[in-house]
């Protein structure tokens, strides 16, 4: 006796890398990424909306951390192509997300904070984290991320001080 299955027919989409290579990829996937880089950005703004509102003044971080070399540098632009012949460049790519200001008498507060939805980073954003800090570049860097109380519900957003988390690694 055999079985016939209706197969499901996967939708594939080439797309040209930078390097002008074609890979495929599934549509379902293209539509994913694109809805969470969406997600990404609208928290991100709503990060720096709480955080204005808090008194910080608040500025895109532009540069990032080579770790091999020690040195801070402008971050690189990318070019994000979402059709055959047109894109967008996106300049602030750097880390962390943020750079924030606060007043305090004739002295201000510098800190950094790294928008996360999950609020989970990777190991090597651990480790600029620390360098960062041991540095002294900032005098304390937060990781801002996402909770929601029920499915529907009204999102808040959530600090913890990288200082926490690697006390936690290993």
């Amino acid at each position: 006796m055999e079985l016939d299955s209706p197969e499901k027919e996967v939708e594939y989409k080439p797309v040209v890398l930078d390097d002008g290579t074609v890979k495929l990829k599934k549509k379902v996937n293209i539509r994913r990424g694109g809805k969470s880089r969406s997600g990404g950005g609208q928290f991100e703004l709503r990060v720096r909306k709480d955080l204005e509102g808090k008194g910080w003044i608040v500025d895109k971080w532009s540069n990032n951390l080579d770790l091999e070399t020690g040195e801070v540098h402008p971050a690189k632009r990318r070019f994000a192509r979402f059709n055959a012949n047109m894109g967008v460049l996106t300049i602030g790519t750097g880390f962390p997300d943020f750079v924030c200001f606060e007043k305090r008498g004739d002295l201000y507060k510098v800190i950094g904070v790294e928008v996360k939805m999950n609020g989970t980073l990777s190991k090597v954003e651990k480790d600029k984290c620390a360098w960062y800090l041991e540095n002294e570049i900032f005098s304390e860097i937060l990781v801002a991320s996402k909770i929601q109380e029920k499915k529907g519900g009204k999102i808040s957003v959530e600090y913890v001080d990288v200082g926490e988390i690697l006390k936690r690694m290993r």
